[in-house]
This record gives structure tokens, sequence and C-alpha cells, in this order.
């Protein structure tokens, strides 16, 4: 049997044995509005290329124009990385490697003139919360404020004029050392604007999060940038409707 692509392999095939508006119906069923892809530029494809990932784009297009206000066309970038290295490697390299890979993928996201990008959840480390085995992988832990990841982040921040969310495995110095799931948000300054922390933690069967860190204390923070009122949900998160609320009621756009 053939390896699965994707999701959307599978559906580009279903989609060819139907009829124009019948291929056209589903999509809509599925994926809501169209959005039509976007051609980018060829330096950033072949920097792609030649970084070993993928990209692409899309237009999230309005329904109409407003006669008061222009047009407020936002680029927004989200990233799944992969690690680079292997688990068995120092903590060091490992994060070293990370590091220069999304430094590829931030520079190929400004030719692309991206306006805010999102790391994935905790990118700076194997995903290891599904292993239940706690060291060494807490070594990967730093600084919400001032750690390298994040001062990596402000520079980059300020040398592409881009808002970065970057999620980190945080260790709370003034408390103990203890560990958060947290997204720092840096404005396009280099600022660090604030965090925000997961709050709610995914306890199904054996699967337990809570053996690396516990549910956050931030609240529903809404972070004001140069390009829009943003707030993150992280995760597990996003399955609970009040979060989407509480983040609303607060001004995320």
């Amino acid at each position: 049997m053939a390896e699965v692509e994707s999701l959307e392999t599978l559906l580009e095939k279903s989609a060819s044995a139907l009829d124009e508006r019948e291929a056209s119906e589903m999509k809509r069923i599925l994926y809501g509005a169209p959005t039509p892809k976007i051609e980018l530029p060829r330096e950033a494809v072949e920097k792609a290329g030649a970084g070993n990932f993928e990209l692409a784009a899309y237009k999230f297009p309005v329904s109409g124009e407003e006669e008061s206000r222009p047009r407020r066309i936002v680029r927004i970038a989200v990233v799944q990385n992969e690690i680079v290295k292997p688990t068995t490697a120092p903590i060091s390299e490992q994060k070293t490697a990370l590091w220069d890979r999304i430094k590829e993928i931030t520079h190929t996201a400004s030719l692309c003139g991206v306006n805010i990008i999102c790391y994935q959840e905790a990118w700076p480390q194997p995903f290891f919360f599904c292993t239940r085995e706690k060291y060494p992988w807490t070594e990967f832990a730093e600084s919400a404020e001032d750690g390298p990841t994040i001062k990596l982040c402000q520079e980059m921040a300020a040398r592409y004029n881009m808002v970065i969310v970057s999620s980190i495995l945080e260790r709370d110095a003034n408390h103990g050392g203890i560990l958060f799931n947290t997204a720092v948000i840096i404005s396009n300054t280099g600022k660090v604007l604030g965090k925000t922390r997961k709050n709610h933690i995914p306890r199904v069967g054996d699967f337990n999060e809570s053996t690396y860190y516990m549910e956050g204390n931030t609240g529903h923070k809404v972070f004001q940038t140069a390009y829009g009122r943003i707030a993150v949900n992280i995760c597990y998160g996003r399955h609970h409707p009040l979060n989407w609320l509480g983040y609303g009621i607060n001004g995320a756009e």
C-alpha cells in the first residue's frame, strides 16, 4: 500500500472524482470560504527548497470593502518545524541546530512580507511530552524574559520588522524554577511584550503533560502589536470555548 502523504492529498484525489461544482462544495463544507493560493517570490521558494522545508501561502479574503476605513492586510506565517539533531545528541547541540533552522525559516518568511510569525508549540526542543521521562528533557527549559531562545527571537524580530510568537518550555526562576508551557510575544522592534502560559493541560489516559509543567496563571492576555491585537491559545486550550471567549472579551482581533 502506498504511503499516505497527507490529508490534503487524499482530499485532492477524492475531488478529482467529482465534477467541478461537487468538488467546490466539498471544499466549502470542509474549509469554509475559498482561500486562493498566493504566488510567492522566487527567492523565497528557492530558499525553502535549499533548506528542505515546504512553503505555501493562501489568501483569506473579506466579503466586502468598508467605506470609511482602508483595507488592512496582515500577513501571518505559521511554522511546523522538525528536529534536526538526534535526541541522543547533547542538549546544546540540539538547541543550536534548531535555532539555525528557525533562522532560515524566518528569513524566508521575511522575503514573503510576513508581519507576524508563529512558531510551533515548544519548538526549541524535541516533542518529549508524550514520553513522561522528565530528564534530561527539562534541561531544555529556559527563561521567558532573557533566555537564549528569546534573545535570538528579539534579534530576528527587529531585523525583519516582524512580530514573533515563540513557544518555549519556561523555567520561572523567581518561583522555585517551576515549569510552564509558555508563548512569548515579541514586537517588531524586538521588545518582549509579554508572555502567556498554556492554561489547560491534557490528562488523557497515559498521556499527562503535567509531568513537565502545570496550568498557566496568566489569564487571557491580549497583546497590542503594530499589526493588530493578538492572543495565543496554546494547543489543548483550543478545545475550551471559554478560552476563546476570554480572549475575545479582552479585545483580541
